[in-house]
């Protein structure tokens, strides 16, 4: 049975009420790919926008926060850590791996996933007038941990 549905098939938020509080964690990632050019500015400090990655990092970690906000019957929830890495991958791309975690009744896989995607999506913005070949490639989940499913990683 899909839980975001009630027994008539109407869309409903999910009750944790009785869920047990455990930590959890989740890590998600993003791949934006770009000219060789437009990473060698980038990673040069010389984007005439400033610091790219500084600034993308700061909306992954804004994005994870309001992920209730934006995604229909998402819980709203109080995270503990979030972490946004942005690296340099070969020579035309950035990988984004964000991270969330708190102690709760419900995973933090939508806000890693909102993170890494928002982050992305804020790197191509500031970089879009000087390479707007850009691509936003591989959103996915990589890993999460805690609550009953337990622990999950992607496979290699």
């Amino acid at each position: 049975m899909l839980t975001h549905l009630d027994s008539q098939g109407r869309a409903n938020m999910v009750d944790v009420t009785e869920k047990a509080v455990t930590s959890r964690e989740a890590a998600a990632e993003a791949l934006v790919r770009m000219q060789p050019a437009t990473l060698r500015m980038i990673a040069d400090g010389a984007h005439p926008k400033g610091d790219v990655f500084a600034v993308a990092r700061i909306a992954g970690i804004q994005a994870a926060k309001k992920t209730h906000e934006l995604i229909p019957l998402c819980h709203p929830l109080l995270l503990t850590s979030i972490k946004v890495d942005l690296t340099p991958e070969g020579e035309d791309a950035v990988r984004i791996v964000a991270r969330c975690r708190l102690a709760g009744q419900t995973g933090v896989e939508m806000e890693a996933l909102t993170a890494a995607s928002l982050a992305a999506l804020t790197l191509y913005d500031m970089c879009k007038a000087v390479d707007r070949g850009m691509t936003v490639e591989r959103v996915r989940l990589l890993e999460k941990s805690g609550g009953k499913s337990g622990h999950w990683e992607v496979e290699a």
